[in-house]
Formats: structure tokens, C-alpha cells, sequence
């Protein structure tokens, strides 16, 4: 009984933030960077899924979670009243978080507090809806803008490449490249840190690993934009300066992304391995 009032509290919510959550859908659709926010409800709800034999322990209301997340709800909701912000995106995060509060809620109230502990990952990933504020996304295409040109100086220097530094400018002896915020790989590295959180808790027993996991990601995309911009270099000063123009730099991001999962999957592979080999007979079974 208590699902069916928890289903139907969520389809009135859905309903009230119906609006919004059509901008959303539209928005993400149109969106390079926030095209992964289409998937995230099903892989919540596939999540959910696979503990579905926990949904029998549904407990009495969690007041103090509940009013928790209604409160922070109600203040989202404010914000976005009082502040009408300019910019779409920066209405739609406040929308959608006060959305994910309020669905916390729901949650906290019609499952309990053991339920709702059960259910935290796939809950805590909605929060993946909320796109970035503009000043939240400039600010990490910028890191990963100036990130990826520091490591991309150190691989030219080890290469012996001649050339001259100013900031993101890299001055060949035939063309300058700028490192520019679409060079900044953020989809993809938002998208790897998402799956790392995924894999690490579908695959991963011990949270310190599933930390290091998600946390691997950010060298890691620092390293494949950083090779990207050497691999570029390297073709227009030994190649042809028109390499500049040429597919592997308009539209070579899935390849240097597909290399990148290499040692992220290798990574992930020695992580389970060692857990296994802990599990086996005469296996150290307390570290």
C-alpha cells in the first residue's frame, strides 16, 4: 500500500514540475554537454531494479529526513521565484534541484529511513539532472581548458618539440593552436565520471576503492585532452599545417575518449581482480 502512495506522490510531483521537466528534456536534447541527462532516470531506476528485493522493507516515515529534503526543496523553489535568473540553464538547476529535494522527500517519507539508506546511489545520481549554472560549467571547462595545456606542455617538452608558450596558445614554427573550452573534453569527462560512480558501485566492494575509481577520472581526462592537443601539434608541425582542419581534430574526440577508457577499464579490472582474490579460500578475508 505504501508503494502505491509512494508512486502516486512521485506522478502528482512529476506532474507539478511537468514544465520544467519538458524544458529539461528539451534542453539536454539540444545540448552537447547535457545529452547524458536523458539517460540518467533509467540507469536510476535500472539501479533500483537490481535491489528490488529490499522494497519489502518499507518502514515507517523518516520525519527528520523528510522535512530535511522538503526544506531545502522549498528553498530551491525560492531561489528560483526571488532570483528569476537570466540565463535558462541557471533557472533550469535551480528548478531541477529543488525537484530532486522534493523527490527525496517522497522518498524519505513513503519508503523510511532503512529504505531510503538502501535506495541512497540511485536517488543521489538524479542529482545528475541538475544541469551545470553557466558560471559552474565556465569554471570547469576552464580547469580542464588549463589543466590539459600544462600537461600538454610537459609531453611537448619531453618530445623536443621547439615551439613558444603563452597561456593556452601553443606558437609552432608553422601555426599556433589555441586550447580553446571546446577543447576541454567536460562531456566526456562528466560522462567517464558517471560511469566510474556506476561501475564502482555495481562492481566494487570496498568504497575507498570505488573513490579512487571516480577520482582517476580527472587525471585521466587531463591526460586525453592534453594528448589530443600533442597529437595535433605534432601532425600539423610534421605533417602539414592543414591538419588543423582535418577529422582527427574536428571530429577525433570519440578516439582519443575510446583510448581514454583503456586504462580507466584496466584500472577497474585490478580493483575487482584483488577483491576476488580476497574472497577466494585462504584469502586474507579482514583487509
Amino acid at each position: 500500500m505504501k508503494l502505491k502512495k509512494f508512486l502516486i506522490a512521485i506522478t502528482v510531483l512529476v506532474v507539478l514540475f511537468g514544465w520544467q521537466l519538458g524544458q529539461l528534456v528539451s534542453f539536454a536534447a539540444g545540448d552537447d554537454l547535457f545529452s547524458y541527462i536523458l539517460l540518467i532516470p533509467f540507469v536510476a531506476m535500472y539501479l533500483a531494479w537490481l535491489d528490488r528485493e529490499k522494497l519489502s522493507a518499507v518502514g515507517p516515515p523518516a520525519i527528520k529526513t523528510t522535512s530535511l529534503f522538503f526544506a531545502l526543496g522549498s528553498g530551491g523553489l525560492v531561489w528560483f521565484w526571488r532570483a528569476r535568473p537570466a540565463l535558462p540553464v541557471d533557472a533550469l538547476a535551480l528548478a531541477m534541484l529543488a525537484f530532486v529535494f522534493f523527490l527525496g522527500g517522497v522518498a524519505a517519507f513513503f519508503l523510511g529511513g532503512k529504505l531510503l539508506r538502501s535506495l541512497s546511489f540511485p536517488l543521489a545520481l538524479l542529482f545528475f539532472l541538475v544541469p551545470f549554472p553557466q558560471a559552474l560549467r565556465d569554471g570547469i571547462e576552464f580547469f580542464l581548458q588549463r589543466g590539459s595545456a600544462e600537461v600538454a606542455d610537459w609531453m611537448f617538452q619531453i618530445s623536443g618539440m621547439t615551439y613558444l608558450r603563452d597561456g593556452l596558445f601553443f606558437k609552432f614554427t608553422t601555426i599556433t593552436l589555441q586550447v580553446a573550452p571546446e577543447c576541454s573534453g567536460i562531456h566526456s569527462t562528466v560522462v567517464l565520471f558517471i560511469t566510474s560512480l556506476v561501475a564502482g558501485k555495481m562492481l566494487l566492494r570496498q568504497p575507498w576503492k570505488r573513490a579512487a575509481l571516480a577520482l582517476f577520472v580527472l587525471p585521466l581526462a587531463l591526460l586525453r585532452n592534453a594528448f589530443r592537443i600533442f597529437v595535433l601539434g605534432e601532425l600539423c608541425v610534421h605533417v602539414s599545417p592543414k591538419m588543423i582542419d582535418s577529422p582527427i581534430h574536428h571530429r577525433g574526440g570519440p578516439i582519443f575518449f575510446a583510448l581514454s577508457l583503456v586504462p580507466f577499464f584496466a584500472l577497474l579490472y585490478f580493483f575487482k581482480k584483488s577483491e576476488l582474490k580476497k574472497r577466494e579460500p585462504g584469502g586474507d578475508k579482514n583487509k
